[in-house]
């Protein structure tokens, strides 16, 4: 049985005080990390302080980005090495923010991939469609290749290590979510496409999230589906209360 991931992803937003006192307030409050993984995703000038505050608990912090190289001339950016070096435990690669508005490419995130698993990162890998995409009937064919693209060239053993999360555009900060029966539909069709680039074994083995306006009101029923193995929340993961009543509701599942 795959252990529910649940990572919050809160973008830009929280100042340092908010971002301390958030984690202060949940690291200790947290389930078991027997029963659940939980997640954090801070800005990257948070990352070495939260990381400090969560050390020795269940808490884990992830980055929301990074280059595919280890260093050079590239202006802003922060190197897979830089997170490694901090101890940063997860990374939100591929997100639709990062495509749609930055012009990241499949093949960036593939890079992106390869890094954070050499540096012992793993990698959360975003997928998902438009709802011009989805009201076309193109869902499954834009997810596929996205997948497709983000674990080329890699083996069996490698894709252990990864977490792939489907967050449908138009279900992002809007409000609306995916059925949840739509929701575990396009997760199984992802794991068809891990089964047919790996084996069972890993497409058994590798944890799908579901992403888009995800909340307490609606983890449960998202959880109970056969696919789908946590959740990638952004803004229910920004309040204390919220976060661990997801937290809870992964524990249960």
């Amino acid at each position: 049985m795959r252990k529910p991931i649940l990572a919050g992803n809160w973008k830009m937003y929280k100042s340092f005080d908010e971002a301390v006192q958030f984690v202060e307030a949940v690291r200790d409050a947290i389930p078991s990390e027997e029963k659940v993984d939980a997640v954090v995703c801070a800005p990257a000038i948070y990352l070495p302080t939260l990381v400090d505050i969560a050390t020795e608990t269940d808490l884990a912090i992830g980055a929301q980005n990074m280059h595919f190289e280890d260093e050079g001339a590239f202006t802003g950016e922060i190197s897979p090495a830089q997170l490694a070096s901090i101890h940063v435990d997860y990374v939100i690669l591929g997100h639709s923010e990062r495509r749609e508005m930055f012009n990241e490419t499949d093949e960036a995130v593939n890079k992106k991939v390869r890094a954070a698993l050499q540096h012992g990162i793993v990698p959360i890998i975003c997928c998902g469609e438009t709802l011009a995409e989805r009201e076309a009937g193109n869902t499954v064919k834009k997810v596929e290749g996205q997948i497709r693209a983000a674990l080329e060239g890699f083996t069996a053993e490698e894709v252990f290590h990864m977490v792939i999360a489907y967050e449908p555009i138009w279900a992002i900060g809007t409000g609306k979510t995916a059925s949840a029966d739509d929701a575990n539909e396009t997760c199984g069709e992802i794991r068809k496409v891990v089964e047919s680039l790996y084996g069972t074994e890993a497409a058994q083995a590798i944890r799908i999230q579901y992403g888009g306006s995800v909340k307490p009101e609606n983890i449960e029923e998202l959880l109970a589906k056969e696919h789908i193995d946590g959740a990638l929340v952004g803004g229910a993961s920004l309040d204390v209360d919220s976060y661990l009543k997801l937290l809870e509701a992964g524990k249960d599942a």
